[in-house]
């Protein structure tokens, strides 16, 4: 069973690295969702990530078992959820595999697929206001968030 979970602390990511990786594997692919300081024409001074756990968990551990059963890989996925300064990771995933082929799809379905499906939402921060992320649009949030 892949490893999945969402919460607030700081991903570690060798400690992702280190629950799947093995002698066996030829192959480990990392992807690090970072936030950075420019997003759709604006800095942004930091991210606010908010998920309905019950549900967003579930999804999580379902795209992740998806992967390793599809590709014969093993897979840890971790999302940060509250506040993530510039810099420092939201999202990882890793993958291992005898061979890249594998890892790299596997890595691939779960970051776009969590992204589309799991119920985790992406405020931005910044100077000039606090942003909800849309896909590629971002909405102003009230003064109420």
């Amino acid at each position: 069973m892949a490893y999945a979970h969402i919460g607030t602390e700081v991903i570690d990511t060798a400690a992702l690295e280190a629950r799947v990786v093995t002698v066996e594997d030829g192959a480990v692919c990392t992807f690090i969702g970072n936030v950075r300081r420019r997003s759709r024409g604006r800095e942004v001074a930091y991210l606010e990530y908010n998920a309905y756990l019950p549900i967003a968990n579930r999804m999580l551990q379902e795209i992740a078992d998806e992967a390793e059963s599809r590709w014969q890989v093993k897979l840890a996925v971790q999302h940060r959820i509250g506040r993530v300064d510039l810099g420092e990771a939201g999202v990882v995933v890793v993958v291992t595999s005898v061979h890249r082929a594998e890892a790299f799809d596997a890595c691939r379905f779960c970051i776009d697929t969590l992204k589309e499906n799991v119920p985790i939402w992406k405020r931005e921060v910044c100077p000039d206001g606090a942003f909800w992320i849309e896909g590629e649009v971002s909405l102003p949030a009230s003064k109420a968030d």
